[in-house]
């Protein structure tokens, strides 16, 4: 499933409280922490992020204290009390056999030693596979049959719809909607490779005006910047949001276009600046180029609370509502 799906996914088992222990697999730097993190912040219940290969045994047990000639097992104070939430036990196969076989008790039973999981905690936890090239021991078998089992891979779709509420570059957006393959490229050789994950670091350098290539590797960055070079030769954007780009041909080369898509997208301050776009698209752009645009601006309109500013425009423009009837049948 791509990270969209095991967002979806995590809120059904959440909402239904589903109280399943569940194992999310996928290579490194796609979300999987992100996702299960969010989760928790938008139903607004407790996260708890265990790295079980930095524990020991004791760490997660607890220490044994006398206590009138017995020993009493004193849980650790990260470990939840009350309260609902989720305890994700995060590079659990990274943790040596000692370490999951304490794990194992807490995932099984929801116990370990004298400490109980509450009733109102969900347990998940994460890992890499084997073909990640990720430093990870094998699963007992009575533990991995004991999970649910969600395998998540990268999708650049579903790193867009982060992406866009995130405040990512808009050159990096469009240049990985050019290089899709180049969104996840693990390279084992190398300590800075391209990742969902490495992208959102690379945006960071990037508009400090800083060299992102030692977080994506200097492959990756060389590509990224020669894309930039075309926003030289892009459409001007605030004339087409003032209404005064007619005179302005939407670009041919296909990286152009989606700089030129992207950047309307994101550069729409208001319902009133997306409609211009919306126009000048419609008169100058082939209809899957307006489709990607109005897909987008109208999530990027419902996170600034202005789509029903955009909507009154919908209700007025003819040929908008024929647009949107085109791309209702075309997605059914």
């Amino acid at each position: 499933m791509n990270p969209s799906e095991l967002q979806a996914y995590l809120d059904v088992l959440v909402e239904r409280e589903i109280f399943l222990s569940t194992m999310i697999w996928g290579p490194p730097g796609i979300g999987k922490s992100s996702i299960v993190a969010q989760t928790a912040q938008r139903f607004q219940i407790g996260f708890i992020d265990v790295r079980l290969s930095q524990l020991a045994p004791t760490d997660l047990r607890g220490l044994p204290v006398p206590d009138d000639g017995i020993a009493r097992w004193y849980p650790p104070e990260f470990l939840p009390q009350d309260g609902t939430g989720i305890l994700f036990l995060d590079e659990l196969n990274m943790a040596p056999p000692a370490m999951q076989g304490v794990a194992q008790q807490l995932i099984l039973d929801r116990r370990v030693g004298s400490y109980a999981v509450p009733a109102g905690w969900f347990v998940w936890a994460a890992g890499n596979r084997k073909e990640d090239r990720a430093a990870v021991f094998d699963m007992p078998a009575p533990l991995a049959n004991r999970f649910v089992h969600l395998e998540v891979a990268p999708e650049f779709d579903s790193f867009k719809a982060y992406a866009l509420g995130a405040k990512v570059a808009e050159q990096v957006i469009a240049f990985l909607a050019f290089r899709p393959s180049l969104l996840h490229k693990l390279n084992p050789q190398h300590p800075a490779w391209p990742s969902p994950r490495s992208w959102e670091m690379a945006s960071r350098l990037f508009q400090a005006g800083l060299d992102i290539a030692p977080v994506v590797g200097a492959d990756a960055a060389a590509e990224f910047y020669a894309y930039t070079e075309l926003y030289a030769t892009l459409p001007d954007f605030d004339g087409i949001f003032s209404g005064d780009g007619a005179d302005q041909a939407f670009p041919s080369d296909p990286g152009a276009r989606f700089a030129s898509t992207i950047g309307l997208t994101m550069r729409a301050s208001s319902a009133e600046a997306a409609y211009a776009a919306f126009r000048w698209l419609a008169a100058q752009a082939p209809s899957e180029w307006v489709q990607l645009f109005v897909a987008d601006v109208v999530r990027q309109l419902r996170a600034k609370g202005q789509f029903a500013a955009f909507a009154v425009y919908f209700k007025q423009d003819a040929q908008l509502q024929e647009f949107a009837q085109q791309f209702l049948r075309m997605l059914a």
